[in-house]
C-alpha cells in the first residue's frame, strides 16, 4: 500500500514537470529560429571597404 502511494506521488510530480516543460517548448523553438535566421546574415569573408567608415579608400 505504501509503495503504491509513493509511485502515485512520483507520477504526479512527473506530470507537473512535463506540463511545465511543454510551456517552454515554444520559447525554445522561437529562440532557435531567431538564431538560425540571424546566423544566416553573417558573411564568411568581410568586404574590403567598410561603407560605415567615412574615411575609407574608394
Amino acid at each position: 500500500m505504501m509503495n503504491d502511494e509513493k509511485r502515485n506521488e512520483w507520477r504526479a510530480i512527473f506530470y507537473v514537470q512535463a506540463r511545465v516543460a511543454i510551456l517552454f517548448v515554444p520559447v525554445v523553438l522561437s529562440l532557435l529560429l531567431i538564431g538560425i535566421f540571424a546566423g544566416n546574415e553573417r558573411k564568411s569573408v568581410p568586404d574590403a571597404v567598410d561603407p560605415t567608415v567615412t574615411s575609407s579608400v574608394r
